[in-house]
């Protein structure tokens, strides 16, 4: 155990003192701050200093003119001039925009949209909806429907998510559910590769140095694996916990500094009220633990195989596929039916449950099978440590051989 030990210490201390560490450490929370400083700068400036854009109107059918209803940034004006003399005029205010509605404006592509400068999609989209609507409220008048009834009739509803729980009625923001559930699944999808891959690289670089040779006269290849995953595994909690507690306290500098009255960012820090952060990050920090053991001693298999990191690729895949997947799909498929049986299987196997479970978790996984997940991780973990020690204690003291998967078989099954 006191060997173990040594190993961990060794492996934590050579890498928490580096300065890539400090620099990656501090580097993360300061780049929050300033998305959040950028995000803020933003919208303000789209609230208050956009320009307005002069859309110039030439309606030939006589159906649109002085309908159209100004808006923030754009304004109308009918155009007091034939088309062939406004398109000219542009050239004078690239910032302007000429609408042409011809007497047959329902013809497809015939109401056209002219500007020196591309036009913003936003004005457009408002220009193609204004259209619209007069054009639906001259059709009914043609019908003989009294449209000032219909507007007064027309209904606005604005829905308001909230979860019923054992002590009330609770506010739940499916929006935010949604972004934390992802931004956990996508963290620790990265973060099992770029601890993971330490990992290997450090023992790909202890055996073409021989220093394995050294090390495995002193102690057993099991406890050498073993010291240096759980070494790294601190490392990386380490650095996580700090991100954790400084990402906090740039989140509130932010709310307190970066927000005003209806402001975007306002809405979102109070949609994030409505998340079990203690309890997303608890299970944030066992699902990272458990899937960087799991995969790190694979990863450390693999780097015991090879003599060079340009040799892992063929191992890599297979390895990494699972969790690929259930990457992918999350998004697509995980975040949109969290309570699917594709959901629940992939949050039970180890090999996807880190990532599966992590966008299951905003919304209230039933907590059997929460612990089911768990315990196959724990499982997972033993059985995983335990095969990929098998081809270690063997792989570290191959060279010049190309691993194949069937020599890699043959070692699983050597005996000591």
């Amino acid at each position: 155990m006191n060997k173990i030990l040594l190993i961990i210490q060794r492996e934590y201390l050579s890498r928490v003192q580096k300065k890539a560490f400090l620099i990656t450490t501090f580097l993360v929370p300061a780049l929050l701050l300033i998305m959040y400083a950028v995000i803020y700068f933003i919208s303000k400036n789209s609230t208050e200093f956009n320009s307005v854009r002069v859309v110039k109107v030439i309606d030939e059918s006589g159906d649109f003119a002085k309908k159209f209803i100004d808006r923030r940034n754009i304004r109308f004006e009918d155009a007091s001039q034939p088309l062939p003399d406004a398109k000219k005029a542009l050239k004078k205010n690239a910032d302007n925009l000429l609408l042409f509605i011809p007497a047959k404006f329902d013809q497809p592509g015939a109401v056209q949209v002219l500007s020196e400068k591309k036009p913003n999609i936003n004005v457009a989209a408002e220009i193609e909806r204004q259209m619209n609507e007069i054009a639906t409220n001259n059709n009914m008048i043609a019908a003989g429907i009294d449209t000032a009834k219909l507007r007064t009739v027309k209904s606005n509803i604005d829905i308001s998510a909230r979860q019923v729980t054992e002590t009330g009625d609770e506010d739940s923001s499916i929006s935010a559910a949604f972004g934390v559930g992802v931004a956990g699944a996508i963290l620790i999808y990265l973060s099992l590769f770029l601890y993971g891959a330490q990992v290997m690289r450090g023992v790909i670089e202890e055996k073409t140095n021989r220093i394995i040779e050294v090390m495995v006269s002193s102690v057993k290849p099991f406890q050498l694996m073993l010291g240096k995953i759980l070494g790294v595994g601190l490392v990386s909690l380490t650095q996580f916990m700090l991100w954790i507690v400084l990402s906090v306290g740039v989140s509130y500098i932010a709310n307190k500094n970066f927000n005003t009255p209806n402001s975007p960012m306002l809405d979102f820090f109070s949609s994030l009220r409505t998340v079990p952060f203690g309890y997303i990050i608890g299970c944030f920090l066992f699902y990272f633990l458990s899937g960087f053991l799991l995969y790190s001693a694979l990863f450390a298999a693999v780097g015991s195989a090879v003599d060079s990191e340009t040799e892992t690729q063929q191992f890599m895949f297979p390895i990494t596929m699972p969790l690929l997947f259930t990457y992918i799909i999350s998004v697509s498929f995980l975040a949109q039916s969290p309570d699917s049986s594709l959901a629940f299987w992939l949050s039970v196997i180890p090999f996807t449950a880190p990532v599966a479970m992590m966008v299951r978790l905003p919304f209230d996984v039933p907590g059997w099978q929460l612990a089911l997940s768990m315990g196959l991780m724990v499982i997972g973990f033993v059985f995983t440590t335990w095969i990929a020690s098998r081809i270690y204690r063997v792989g570290i003291l191959m060279y010049g051989k190309k691993a194949s998967y069937g020599e890699i078989a043959k070692w699983f099954f050597y005996k000591e």
